[in-house]
């Protein structure tokens, strides 16, 4: 094989190993969200088999991580990465720690819908930790989408909603509190529907985070301690020169 030959195909291989972990952290993602998905239909349906099966399930989630993870580590050490391909795999890397965090978060609701289905039922709770529950989860697949496209506009508009889960789990809670306070019977029952929300809050975290991960592989640019706004402008000034 010729030497031209040769560095086009070692080229062609390492943009397939690359392809090819932007498609496990997809599948990964595509797992971590039925397990949401299931997490919330378990608790607001009460269906303690399928809480169950949440809550024992995580073990799937985690064992993809790791493999990602030897995959990143190899194609550092094999292929030196430079520029916005190291910051793929940088940026990949922390990806799967948020969704496995994620899982962590699903298996938590899972435990919590098994001891809330053997009790009497509180449709306001519900009601609200659904609504709440099916924002987060839009979130999270939106996160997903954004970092297959690695849209950074898309991205940063995600963020920023973060912002209304963050109203709405206050919003929540402070509901929660005053039903406590009126009805001291309903304390056990009350704070794990306020864990469950605790667990959607912290699910829109890390989706958050995963679009901040899109933005800083793009951009090359580290937004945790800026504002959306200022981000969005420098952005478009990169995008103008």
């Amino acid at each position: 094989m010729a030497f031209q030959e040769l560095g086009q195909h070692i080229s062609h291989q390492y943009d397939d190993d690359l392809e090819s972990l932007r498609s496990r952290v997809l599948n990964m993602g595509g797992l971590v969200e039925k397990q949401v998905e299931d997490a919330l239909i378990a608790l607001t349906k009460s269906d303690s088999s399928l809480a169950d099966e949440v809550a024992t399930s995580d073990y799937k989630i985690n064992s993809m991580e790791v493999a990602i993870d030897v995959e990143c580590t190899q194609l550092i050490a094999l292929r030196q990465p430079a520029a916005s391909d190291l910051r793929l795999v940088m940026a990949i890397i922390k990806t799967i720690t948020d969704l496995e965090r994620i899982g962590d978060e699903a298996e938590k609701i899972g435990r919590h819908a098994v001891k809330l289905a053997t009790v009497e039922r509180t449709p306001t709770y519900f009601l609200e930790v659904k609504h709440m529950g099916e924002r987060v989860r839009a979130m999270l697949h939106d996160s997903l989408d954004t970092f297959a496209r690695m849209d950074t506009e898309k991205a940063i508009k995600i963020a920023r909603s973060d912002r209304e889960i963050n109203d709405e789990y206050d919003g929540l809670v402070r509901q929660l509190i005053t039903h406590m306070m009126e009805d001291p019977r309903s304390i056990k029952r009350a704070l794990r529907v306020m864990w469950c929300a605790r667990s959607l809050e912290r699910i829109g975290d890390h989706a958050k985070n995963i679009c901040e991960y899109v933005i800083y592989t793009v951009a090359g640019k580290d937004i945790r301690h800026t504002s959306f706004e200022q981000v969005k402008n420098e952005l478009n000034e990169s995008n103008s020169n």
